[in-house]
């Protein structure tokens, strides 16, 4: 039911995807990848013989800049209802907060990486909340509320047991059993994370399909490597900070220890590179050290 395209983000293969979903009255979109690889989703709906005509929905995991940045081009382009959690719908519709969010994190690299991201016309978003049923292009899709990577984040179920995680299945790229959180600021949470996996678990799914970048059909598996490496990341950045490390410090070690644990997984050397250009290690330790303070009390700066 669903087909994949691959937008070779920063020119890399099966790192972000869009999900194509073919209904019986048009074309759905499950994610439309940033402003920069636009072109590439537009290629890759031309290979698949899908017209932009057809194309009436577009359905957001949630609005951070690589699942949601083209979204705006995209329903300009071609008219589609654009579905979003209530809570990112207005920051679609007027960015500029959410840009100026991004432009503090990524500076100069603002345009390399995420292209040019357009808002979305309000007549064309659909707001909205836990249990609301989707009828994308025909077909019944349910959101279900999921934070823990963001406050904004919906995971999609069909009814034939599919189920697109987004970010909150965290990442974990073809060919390796590696999974890798990407915990950006300002809005990881741990124990609501933990809670948004077992939601989805009680729901046995017979296929995850992350943003970055599915399909996996060990599903429990999948989601207990999930919850593991989120106390193990954790538990090591936590660790660390009262031993007295400081940001700067744990952005220098982290990619070394992050490379191990992939190395001990199987991961090769240039899978080590794709995980860093998915998530970059930085952002694991800015957004664990601002749930840390913001959460947890404790005095750190990031």
């Amino acid at each position: 039911m669903y087909e994949i395209i691959d937008l070779h983000f920063q020119g890399e293969p099966e790192i972000i995807a869009s999900y194509v979903l073919r209904g019986p009255r048009g074309v759905a979109l499950i994610e439309t990848g940033p402003g920069s690889t636009a072109d590439n989703l537009l290629a890759g709906l031309m290979r698949a013989g899908i017209a932009k005509e057809e194309i009436t929905d577009i359905l957001l995991t949630h609005i951070h800049l690589d699942h949601a940045g083209a979204a705006g081009y995209m329903a300009r382009l071609t008219g589609a209802t654009v579905h979003v959690h209530h809570v990112g719908a207005p920051h679609m519709i007027d960015p500029s907060k959410l840009l100026a969010s991004a432009g503090r994190i990524y500076g100069d690299q603002m345009g390399p990486l995420w292209g040019e991201f357009l808002s979305v016309p309000e007549s064309q978003i659909h707001a909205l909340h836990d249990g609301d049923i989707i009828d994308a292009a025909g077909i019944p899709v349910k959101a279900i509320d999921t934070p823990g990577h963001a406050y904004h984040h919906m995971a999609y179920w069909l009814e034939d047991g599919l189920c697109f995680t987004g970010d909150i299945a965290a990442v974990r790229l073809p060919g390796f059993d590696h999974i890798r959180l990407p915990t950006p600021p300002p809005e990881f949470h741990l124990q609501l994370w933990k809670e948004s996996v077992a939601k989805l678990k009680a729901m046995k799914p017979d296929i995850i399909l992350p943003t970055h970048y599915g399909p996996y059909e060990d599903v429990d598996d999948h989601f207990d490597g999930v919850v593991e490496k989120l106390d193990v990341l954790t538990d090591y950045l936590r660790r660390r900070v009262k031993a007295g490390a400081q940001a700067d410090e744990l952005m220098v070690e982290l990619p070394q220890w992050l490379a191990d644990q992939a190395r001990r997984e199987g991961v090769s050397q240039e899978g080590v590179h794709r995980y860093e250009v998915v998530v970059p290690s930085y952002m694991n330790v800015t957004g664990v050290l601002r749930y840390f303070r913001k959460v947890e009390g404790m005095d750190v700066s990031y």
